[in-house]
């Protein structure tokens, strides 16, 4: 097919290039052009065969797949995804490449797995490619240079926790979510007179690991959220992998694995419920970059209940679905590029916060 999608496929494992070749290449709208068995064979193909998308394992021989990104980004810039195994150090790993300028990730089956990818890990990583394919790699630049986490500790110091609670914000991402948290979450005070709890699209594991880099360069405290946790001014937690994250009245976190929604658990919709019944007007819905329409529903119900929804414009999405969603079904007060929402969370809390304190 003249306008099929055309794959390079980079694995050291004989068996991973065959299986995923073979799967992917029976694909109508895809087409495998050709394997890579390291990182030099990588970016030589590359340059010859110039595939609109990547593939491409994180360990290797002769060099990883981290120093095959960037060499790719920089010099012959196309959508990469990585394959990455269910690990600590995988997360860790993926979370630098997802920096570095990767559109998405996919977790290998593994070497337990001799039967290779189940007909559900094929639809998945299709979807990503055919998404990949799609993506403009300008947007794919590195994030700009955040404070170190003992610059960030110092920041933490001046600027002390908020007393007052005046909003509860909900924001919601999926692909080249966490590249978008590293720019709006560090850009928040620590004085930030609101809770927020996030909900970001990964598997186990993954969450936790992006709520510890995120901890480390934010003025804001940033982590995963448990059980019981209770709602805080100045506190960002993010819903585990794996989990449905809600809150009460009485600003309690629960986390459920009840059934999914849209296909994800986590899902936007299920916070964003459960916030605009139990805070009302003084909920906002923040979508970021992602596909589908995950938080939709949830932003409407917000709005339904007098609170306030902002979400990412399509200049700086690396995925225009979520927000393209919400903007479709009117929810949305303010639409904006990525380098403005979180100025636009802050200026909200705060104009609530003057009002309630003139009260």
């Amino acid at each position: 097919m003249s306008n099929s999608i055309s794959v390079l496929i980079v694995d050291d494992s004989a068996f991973a290039r065959f299986a995923i070749s073979k799967q992917i290449g029976a694909h109508p709208e895809m087409k495998v052009i050709g394997t890579a068995r390291d990182g030099i064979d990588a970016l030589e193909k590359i340059k010859q065969l110039k595939p609109d998308v990547v593939t491409l394992d994180v360990e290797m021989p002769k060099m990883d797949g981290l120093a095959v990104l960037k060499h790719v980004m920089s010099e012959y810039p196309t959508p990469v995804i990585m394959l990455s195994s269910l690990t600590s150090e995988g997360a860790e790993t993926t979370l630098k490449a997802l920096d570095m300028g990767a559109v998405d990730f996919f977790l290998k089956p593994s070497s337990a797995a001799p039967a290779g990818l189940s007909p559900e890990m094929v639809n998945d990583l299709v979807t990503k490619i055919r998404m990949a394919a799609k993506t403009d790699v300008s947007r794919m630049k590195t994030i700009a240079t955040v404070p170190r986490k003992s610059q960030a500790m110092e920041k933490k110091a001046r600027k002390p926790r908020a007393s007052i609670q005046n909003k509860v914000i909900v924001l919601g991402c999926s692909t080249g979510g966490p590249r978008a948290l590293h720019r709006v979450i560090p850009s928040l005070p620590g004085d930030l007179p609101a809770a927020m709890l996030v909900v970001q699209h990964m598997p186990p594991g993954f969450t936790k690991s992006l709520a510890n880099r995120l901890n480390d360069l934010s003025e804001v405290e940033v982590r995963e959220a448990q059980e019981g946790d209770a709602l805080k001014p100045g506190l960002v937690l993010l819903a585990p992998g794996g989990s449905h994250m809600t809150v009460n009245e009485g600003g309690r976190v629960s986390l459920n694995q009840g059934p999914m929604e849209c296909g994800l658990r986590p899902a936007a919709n299920v916070t964003m419920e459960s916030v605009a019944k139990a805070y009302q007007k003084t909920a906002l819905g923040v979508v970021l970059t992602g596909m589908g329409n995950d938080g939709t529903r949830g932003a409407g119900l917000i709005k339904k209940f007098g609170g306030e929804v902002v979400v990412e414009d399509e200049s700086t999405c690396v995925v225009y679905g979520m927000p393209k969603s919400i903007v479709d079904a009117g929810y949305a007060d303010r639409v904006l590029p990525l380098s403005q929402i979180a100025g636009e969370i802050t200026k909200r809390c705060h104009v609530n916060l003057e009002m309630a304190l003139e009260v």
